[in-house]
Formats: structure tokens, sequence, C-alpha cells
């Protein structure tokens, strides 16, 4: 049963298991000071059997959060706590990745430092996005992201060094990767999007001026970390947080080619279609995979047959699960025994506790 995805494959330097990926999943579970507690050690040891775990996005800096109660990676209590969750999944044979966020526009006042604006390339709204904030009497709310202040340019090394300091504190807690969050419209993507950059500097204009970020970012982690134990997220063609790129191709396959020149682990493609995008061609596909020698991750709704004939076509390496392993903490068990699967809660998806997050049955 599913002979290519449950079998064994290097990504960088790190021996896999199997091809199954656990995506990032905003849980919105961290307990005070934004800090990896003893229920997020639970939940991510369950699903150790993951080929490789791509934990929840963790905010870089206070001024990357655009949601109440994600874990950070800019603490000693947060480093600390994340420590405590690898230590977990080693012990259960697992391999993890870190994945650095930072939410630029997709945020609001009540998180940022001092009810500060949030920061984005262009003092431009988010059109129809939220943020999931702690209201000032103490109430859970989905509020709309607040109007963001252009970030300067002597601001931009600082960003950086954040990235910097996110990967050195990953590599200390002993992540085996970490993943740069370049996706899903939060920051790093405002910058490369034609209709979220209007800057005139060197971030902004030509193509490769909006993605210089991104591949400082990228250059950041490596710097820490070493190239073979970073990877990177992108999701082309994404068309929710206001994100219109007029030319999301060239964009994708320009940093596709940059990163395959630096040696990364590997490409985490976000598909589209679940946001509202267009299906990925395979004329697309195989030129990522012209451009780009590390693995290739795709994460798009699949199912386990899905995922094993994109493998047996040769367009990805592996595929990444995220509302199944959500429900399935043993979902590497179930696909190869042709076991049913459990149905996620959505109600259960975001805040909470064990409810709906570790209380899943395995088989």
């Amino acid at each position: 049963m599913y002979k290519k995805l449950l079998s064994p494959v290097t990504t960088g330097s790190i021996a896999l298991t199997n091809r199954v990926v656990m995506a990032p999943l905003t849980r919105s579970r961290a307990g005070q000071g934004d800090v990896p507690r003893a229920l997020n050690v639970e939940y991510y040891q369950q699903r150790a059997s993951a080929g490789l775990i791509v934990t929840e996005a963790s905010q870089i800096s206070r001024q990357g959060q655009g949601y109440a109660w994600t874990p950070g990676i800019y603490t000693d209590e947060q480093e600390a706590g994340w420590k405590q969750v690898v230590a977990a999944v080693h012990a259960k044979g697992g391999r993890i990745a870190l994945q650095l966020w930072h939410v630029g526009r997709i945020s609001h006042s009540l998180l940022q430092e001092n009810g500060g604006a949030p920061v984005a390339p262009s003092a431009l709204l988010a059109e129809n996005s939220q943020s999931f904030v702690v209201l000032p009497d103490g109430t859970p709310a989905n509020v709309p992201t607040e109007m963001p202040r252009a970030l300067e340019l002597t601001e931009m090394p600082g960003i950086v060094a954040q990235y910097r300091q996110a990967a050195q504190r990953a590599k200390r807690a002993g992540f085996d990767l970490v993943e740069v969050h370049a996706a899903n419209g939060y920051l790093l993507q405002q910058f490369m999007s034609t209709n979220s950059n209007h800057r005139t500097d060197i971030y902004g204009g030509s193509l490769e001026n909006r993605a210089r970020l991104s591949l400082e970012a990228v250059d950041a982690a490596i710097a820490e970390m070493g190239a073979d134990r970073v990877g990177v997220r992108i999701s082309p063609h994404f068309v929710a947080h206001g994100i219109l790129d007029t030319e999301a191709d060239a964009m994708a396959l320009y940093l596709a080619k940059e990163f395959s020149a630096r040696g990364i682990a590997y490409l985490h493609v976000a598909e589209p279609d679940w946001a509202g995008g267009p299906l990925l061609s395979d004329a697309f596909r195989n030129q990522l995979r012209s451009v780009f020698k590390g693995t290739l991750i795709y994460c798009g709704n699949y199912s386990a047959a899905e995922a094993e004939t994109l493998i047996e076509q040769g367009f990805g390496d592996a595929v990444a699960f995220g509302r199944p392993f959500i429900a399935n903490p043993d979902l590497v068990t179930r696909f190869s025994q042709g076991a049913e699967l459990n149905m996620p809660d959505r109600a259960t998806f975001y805040g909470g506790d064990a409810k709906g997050y570790t209380d899943y049955p395995t088989l």
C-alpha cells in the first residue's frame, strides 16, 4: 500500500523514514508568553511517525505576530518550550522543522508592541483579512486587520536579523531543520507580490527587488543552520490576504532557482486552489522540478492515493498533509493499513485545550 509515499527519503542532510509530511497548522494553543507548553509537547509527540513534522508557524518577533496564542521563537522561554517539543519528537524517532513566521500586515495593534501599527512593504490594507486577537475585556475575537505602515529602508536589516536570531534559537532548541515561511500572504509574500509592494527602493519594482527580502531571510537562516537544514514554503497564485501577484509563476521559478543555487534542503509548495486560486499546471510543476534540485514537497488537500501518484509521476518527492494530521495522530499507520480516517472537528481548530487537539483516537 502506497509504496512510494511510505518509502524513505533524504532531504538535505536529514534522513526521513517516509514521505508523509505534517503540514504547518496554526492551532493557537501556546501558553502564557506565547510559550509552547506540555499540551503542545504531547500533540507533536503523538504525530512523530510523520516523515517530517513542520511545526505551526512561529513568529520571529512580537511584530511578526498576527494571531493570539501562537508560539514565538524570540524569547528564552519560548526557545525552552520548543526544546521540550523537539526532545519529545526525537524520543519517538521523529524529525521536526520549525516554521519561521512574520505576518507583516496580517495583524492588529492589539497584538503589536505598545499598540503600534502592523508593518508591510507598503501602506496598503489587506482586503477581507482578519486577525485573531484578545479584546481589552479578555474576549477572543476575529477582527479585520488594520492599516499597516510601510517599513523604512533602515528597518530592513533588523527584519533580516529577526530571521537569523530565530534560526539561531531553533538550532539551540535542537530542530532538525527550519522552514522559512514565504507563503500564504504573509510578510515575505507581501514583498514578492506586485499588488502589495509599491516600493521604489531596492526592495520594490523589479521581480529581483521584490524577491530580495525572501532571499535575505533564507540566507540568514542558512548562516545559522547550514543550507542542508533549511527549507522554504512558497504559495504561487495564492489569492487570500489581499494578494494578487501578476508575476506569480515567474517569481516562484526565480526563487526556486536561487534556492537551488544555495543548496537548500527542500522547497514546500502550498497549492493555491484551497484559497480560491487556480490549480497548478503540470507544465508549471515540470518547470519547478527542472530548476529546483532539492526535495520538492507539495501540500494541497491530497489523499494518500493522489500523493502516491504525484511522487510516482516525479513531480514531487513528498506530500504534506494538514487536516488529516489534526484528526489522525497515527496517519502514517492508517495509510500503511488502508484504514479509515477520523474526521477533524472544525470547531476546535483554533484555541481551546485538549479537546480536538490531543484527544483524537489512534487505531
